[in-house]
């Protein structure tokens, strides 16, 4: 009996971090973008070079292997250098490898970081085997066989095995935590309807949820709890069905909603590197702690917070995560940290 499967993605992350690049920031009305940008045509020096393993299903189940869980994880691999990497990595972890699909004559995911100076960061992404994913290449016997489904971003063909999965847990009395990606969120509210039904936990950030619900990300400058925009965002969502929905937004913090009561736990202090992997390990902690504290919201909160905060001090979306007794040791040394409730 697994503790939690988690389904997604799986890649190889190359982290290039250069001073010499630049943000612009183009607002209009009702949205604010940013971009990255380098001198065109100019060769530019690099001032750090990292690899790791990264993917929104790998980071969350070495997360939640760390934490203590015992762990499954379908992924789609190819047999290359990258698949190697990939397997070694959850191999070390202890996490069960006997749901992983090899495709002989597809790449591995695979995906170059550009790292600012203010720690956010661009991806260049190649999907790879990642979009792949079919539904006869997963054996449901063995996802039958655990008490929680974790969905992290599934890309490509592998969208559409997301409403099947979540009907066979719905019928197998599985537990379901929702963190979508990109292509479920142009997927739209009403596509995605069975799938919200069926979450006890939907997490997204805000530009996210700003896409999915039609509502315009206009933050507000203060008063963070009462954000018009956001609120109505975090209602549209709970509506779809999801027990509890969790926006997150970056160091500005993290909103949750149960259909009772708001939550807003601010981030925890932290100097930012990089902010790749932080949603996964914010997500997948927040998960594991509503599982461990038995659905203790303002715990989850404060876990999740801490050991994301703990994942953007270094390159690489699995360095630095803690397990609960470091998660507790650093809530311990600050007690003054608190979730704010209205």
């Amino acid at each position: 009996m697994f503790d939690v499967i988690t389904i997604g993605g799986a890649t190889t992350d190359t982290f290039i971090e250069t001073d010499r690049a630049k943000i612009m920031n183009i607002e209009t009305p009702t949205t604010k973008h940013g971009y990255l940008c380098f001198d065109y045509g100019e060769k530019i020096e690099m001032d750090q070079l990292a690899y790791d393993i990264g993917g929104g299903a790998t980071n969350a189940a070495v997360n939640f292997a760390n934490l203590g869980f015992k762990t499954g994880i379908v992924i789609k691999i190819g047999e290359d250098l990258n698949s190697k990497a990939i397997l070694e990595r959850i191999e070390e972890k202890n996490i069960d490898t006997s749901m992983v699909i090899k495709a002989p004559d597809e790449k591995s995911g695979f995906s170059v970081i550009l790292t600012s100076f203010e720690g956010d960061r661009t991806v260049l992404m190649h999907r790879g085997a990642n979009s792949r994913i079919k539904m006869n290449d997963i054996n449901k016997d063995k996802i039958k066989n655990t008490k929680w489904i974790y969905f992290a971003s599934l890309s490509g063909d592998s969208n559409e095995i997301l409403d099947e999965l979540a009907e066979f847990a719905e019928q197998n009395g599985i537990h379901m935590a929702f963190n979508p990606g990109s292509a479920q969120i142009k997927r739209g509210l009403e596509d995605l309807k069975k799938t919200l039904q069926t979450a006890e936990i939907l997490i997204m950030n805000r530009s996210e949820a700003s896409a999915i619900t039609g509502i315009p990300n206009k933050p507000a400058e203060s008063d963070y709890i009462n954000d018009h925009n956001r609120t109505e965002m975090i209602i549209k969502l709970k509506c779809y069905g999801p027990k509890i929905v969790v926006i997150t937004e970056g160091k500005k913090g993290v909103y949750a909603f149960d259909g009772k009561t708001r939550y807003y736990v601010p981030p925890f202090p932290a100097k930012v590197v990089s902010t790749l992997g932080a949603g996964d390990s914010f997500a997948s902690t927040f998960v594991a702690s509503m599982i461990k504290f038995d659905r203790d919201i303002e715990k989850s909160l404060k876990c999740a917070s801490i050991n994301s905060s703990q994942v953007i001090q270094s390159f690489g979306a699995q360095q630095g995560l803690q397990d609960f007794e470091g998660i507790e040791a650093l809530l311990a040394k600050n007690p003054g940290f608190k979730v704010l409730t209205k």
